[in-house]
């Protein structure tokens, strides 16, 4: 059986030539960067390499990223520390977010509320973009953060930070600004100065690079604190041996992004996501695309079906060899209806019956034939199978 995989945005698959760079690292030059002999020292050159790359790839100077063990502590790090770093002068910071980030923002917002900070959730409109009136209006004296996902893990809608950062930066004061670039980064401008933004997460597994290793910008002058001590790893801001080989990799992936040859592929992974909007519908009824048609990420399809449950969709796609998602990989093992999708308006029963696709670099058209072939009597067995009918 041919297997198909459409759910480049849980994970992808390690490129070559970042497995290639790392392979030193996982053997003859296996040193701990902190030891100062030659095996340390070519560990540490590696690592300062591969932050020069993400430096060159974000518009940013190496000193001002940070390497995490993955996204979700990027997040952390940067929300908690920014925090803890400014309660000493505020003793209730107010941090403004959206409803639609993804749990390792959203999570980490409603930890800082039980320990004290104010927060405000800015909603979306029936697309995914976050109301930029409500925003403006949310902000308070005591606001000090706002964090707003750059391109929606489940529907891809893509926000408009720069303008965000413009409101922001016309407060009269400073009010730090933080986005979760972690699916925006393969597709998108992620120049921090064009952004605007003082804190940027990005995560390695997501653009072709090795799991466990994420990176924060920080901006220079940005207060923040650690949320891991010990051996002043970092430059102090996150202890822990550093994972040279994964960071390696990283750092092979995100040059990678910046080849030519990967605006070729964004080109082909865009004309085949289109296919599927376009076809989709054409060929089940009473389906609904979710997100903005045209502010979103070109590898991203995210279809609701009536009287079709999700979960059992993924299912019976994965038994014909086909795998996609429902949503955030993260929280799959949930039986909650999506959070997104409740924020963009859809009904519970709706919102349970979605469909996530998203396409790489991998992708062929012979891949998305097969999908459009294998989808629409699966999707009219299941509605067999519940009982559904057209004017129930």
């Amino acid at each position: 059986m041919l297997k198909i995989y459409l759910d480049y945005a849980a994970t992808t698959p390690i490129d070559p030539k970042a497995l290639k760079a790392m392979t030193p690292y996982l053997k003859k030059d296996f040193g701990n960067a902190s030891s100062i002999h030659n095996f340390g020292q070519k560990a540490l050159s590696a690592i300062d390499e591969a932050r020069v790359s993400v430096a060159d790839f974000l518009g940013c100077q190496p000193q001002e990223v940070y390497f995490t063990a993955s996204a979700t502590e990027a997040n952390n790090l940067a929300l908690q520390g920014v925090i803890k770093a400014l309660a000493k002068e505020n003793k209730r910071p107010h941090i403004i977010t959206s409803c639609i980030e993804h749990h390792a923002v959203s999570e980490t917002v409603k930890h800082l509320q039980k320990q004290g900070a104010e927060t405000t959730f800015v909603s979306v409109d029936k697309e995914g973009i976050i109301s930029l009136s409500e925003l403006k209006k949310a902000i308070k004296e005591n606001t000090v953060l706002v964090s707003v996902i750059y391109a929606n893990n489940e529907i891809g809608t893509i926000q408009p930070i720069a303008e965000i950062a413009k409101i922001l930066k016309n407060r009269g004061r400073k009010i730090y600004f933080h986005t979760d670039a972690v699916q925006a980064v393969n597709y998108l401008d992620c120049n921090v100065e064009k952004l605007g933004v003082d804190l940027l997460t990005l995560s390695s597994h997501k653009i072709y690079g090795p799991k466990g290793v994420g990176a924060l910008y920080v901006k220079k002058g940005t207060p923040i604190e650690p949320l891991i001590f010990g051996g002043g790893h970092e430059r102090g801001l996150r202890s822990g041996t550093e994972n040279v080989p994964g960071i390696v990799g990283l750092g092979s992936a995100i040059k990678e992004i910046q080849n030519p040859k990967t605006k070729i592929h964004n080109i082909k992974i865009k004309q085949l996501r289109n296919k599927i909007i376009k076809q989709v519908p054409k060929l089940i009824p009473r389906v609904k695309l979710n997100g903005s048609a045209v502010q979103r990420l070109p590898n991203n399809a995210n279809f609701s079906f009536e009287g079709v449950e999700g979960e059992a969709l993924v299912v019976a796609l994965d038994q014909k060899g086909i795998a996609v998602s429902t949503g955030s990989a993260c929280s799959s093992r949930t039986l909650e209806a999506s959070h997104v999708l409740l924020a963009l308006g859809l009904p519970e029963e709706e919102a349970h019956g979605s469909l996530r696709i998203s396409l790489g670099k991998y992708t062929t058209g012979k891949e998305i034939d097969k999908f459009l072939k294998v989808l629409p009597p699966v999707v009219a067995r299941l509605r067999e199978i519940s009982g559904y009918k057209k004017n129930a």
